[in-house]
């Protein structure tokens, strides 16, 4: 068996965290209820980050892909008891094991991504930016514009 990549070792470690707290369950939408066997657990675990032996590698990797999806909705257990919208370290830098520990020095894509439009400059402004401040001003019609005409309704 493939030794797991980080990402698959992040969500094991996330199911792992909601059976220590009492918040993984099983079953569809969690009605078979709560987990209390820790086989189980890592059973899910494995499952959920699609390294699981007893799945084939397309079903592996379409667990993985459903579990990507849920947690960047953040509609994991974990997710929904502590509040957080996305587990890892929020644009920040990734501090998790998997990411390389607390020294790492790769932000992630949501942080570059922030910092990309924080350092655009007023003239430059991306459409997302220009139709914000045209909802703002109250712009008819600002969800059929182009970038230019946004522009210029902003101006």
């Amino acid at each position: 068996m493939p030794r797991a990549i980080p990402r698959q070792r992040k969500t094991a470690g996330r199911v792992m965290h909601e059976f220590k707290h009492g918040e993984l369950r099983s079953g569809p939408q969690g009605k078979g209820g709560k987990v209390k066997n820790r086989r189980q657990a890592i059973a899910i675990a494995l499952k959920e980050a699609g390294n699981s032996r007893y799945e084939s590698d397309r079903k592996n990797r379409r667990n993985l892909a459903r579990t990507e999806r849920k947690e960047a909705r953040g509609e994991t257990y974990q997710q929904e008891a502590e509040g957080r919208s996305h587990v890892g370290a929020r644009g920040r830098r990734e501090s998790s094991r998997a990411m390389h520990g607390k020294n790492a020095t790769r932000t992630t894509a949501r942080g570059r991504k922030r910092h990309v439009q924080r350092s655009r400059r007023d003239g430059d402004a991306t459409k997302r930016e220009l139709y914000l401040r045209a909802k703002a001003k109250g712009v008819e019609g600002r969800s059929k514009m182009t970038k230019r005409q946004l522009e210029n309704a902003v101006h």
